[in-house]
Parts: C-alpha cells; structure tokens; sequence
C-alpha cells in the first residue's frame, strides 16, 4: 500500500497563513516551516558558539520544520481566532491532536518510531528547553513576517508587531536579544541598500 504521507506534507504551499490580515507578500505553511527550521538553526547556532550551550541543533531543527505539519489538515487558524478563549483553544488543541494520528497512520511502520515525536508532540518526550527553540523560531517568523511588511507600507502589520515584540521580550532568551541585534536589521533593507555594503 502507498503511503501518502509526503504528498500531503507538499500539499502545505496550498495552506495561506495571515488570513485574516491583507498582505503585500502571500505566505503559506510550506514557507513558514522552512523559514522556522532556518531561524531555529541560528538561534541553537547562537546558543551554542555565542554562549556555550550544548543545544542539540539537529534534533531541534528536524522538529522544526514538522512544527505545523497538521494544518494540511487543519489549515492555518488565526492567533486571534485560537487564542479567543480556552475553550476554543481546548478544541482546537483535540482537532490537532486528531490531525497529527491520521497523518501518522499514513507513515510506513518502519519509519513510525522517527516521525511520530516529530508529528504527535503529545507522545513525544521533548524537554521544554528543546521546544523553546521552536516556538522562539516561530515568534520570530512572525516578526520578521511584520517587519518586512511594515517595511513594505502596509500599517495593518503594526499592531501585531507591538504583540510579538512583547511575547519575545517575555521569553527572555539571549540568543532572540543576538539576533535581532545583529542579524534582524538587514530585513528591513531593500535589495539596492543590502547590496550597497
């Protein structure tokens, strides 16, 4: 039998995110994971050669990029929408748990054991200090998501950015504080300014 696991983690670039927002520049899940493993990658890079942690990179990243895997099936609730109350986030919390069994029933036996803490994060048994990374990722997917718009003109971004800015103050991680400091600033450039320097 077939397993149609990949071709339904292809079908993400179908999935739009900021529905609920007017866009200058379209984004969809597929885009955001990979976004969220690459920044997931430099912030574990930073806590490793900037202040001498042991994250372990790989591992971390690998969850990563299946942070949002169920939404092929879910598709991209809003923030606002998921967050309205805990009852609506309880809800939404069971349809993903639901979403995360049916795409590991479509994962050959053999492979099961390596995608199931990737996919089901309820089974797996992650540290909080390795999730950390992810979400701070994810955060700062959104950020730099609000920024480029912002940059772009667009005002309807500014007020989530006020948000973000204070959910990442909140996690009080160095490595968010290094990269926005030395690596955030560029994105706000145009293409002639970046290649000026």
């Amino acid at each position: 039998m077939d397993s149609h696991f990949f071709a339904y983690m292809y079908r993400l670039r179908y999935i739009e995110r900021w529905s609920l927002m007017r866009n200058t520049v379209k984004e969809n899940v597929a885009e955001h994971s990979f976004h969220v493993a690459i920044l997931t990658h430099v912030l574990c890079t930073i806590a490793n050669e900037v202040y001498g942690r042991q994250v372990p990179t790989d591992r971390i990243v690998s969850m990563a990029l299946f942070h949002d895997a169920t939404e092929v099936f879910t598709g991209d609730i809003p923030t606002p929408v998921k967050h309205h109350n805990p009852k609506i986030l309880s809800n939404f919390r069971e349809i993903e748990q639901l979403a995360a069994e049916r795409l590991l029933d479509m994962v050959p036996a053999k492979l099961h054991a390596v995608y199931e803490p990737l996919i089901d994060t309820k089974k797996a048994s992650y540290e909080p200090e390795l999730k950390k990374y992810v979400k701070a990722a994810d955060l700062l997917d959104a950020y730099l998501k609000c920024v480029t718009e912002l940059s772009a003109g667009n005002k309807e971004f500014g007020s989530a950015k006020k948000q973000i800015e204070q959910a990442i103050q909140e996690l009080n991680m160095p490595e968010m504080a290094y990269f926005l400091e030395h690596l955030a600033p560029s994105l706000e450039k145009t293409l002639d300014e970046l290649s000026e320097e």
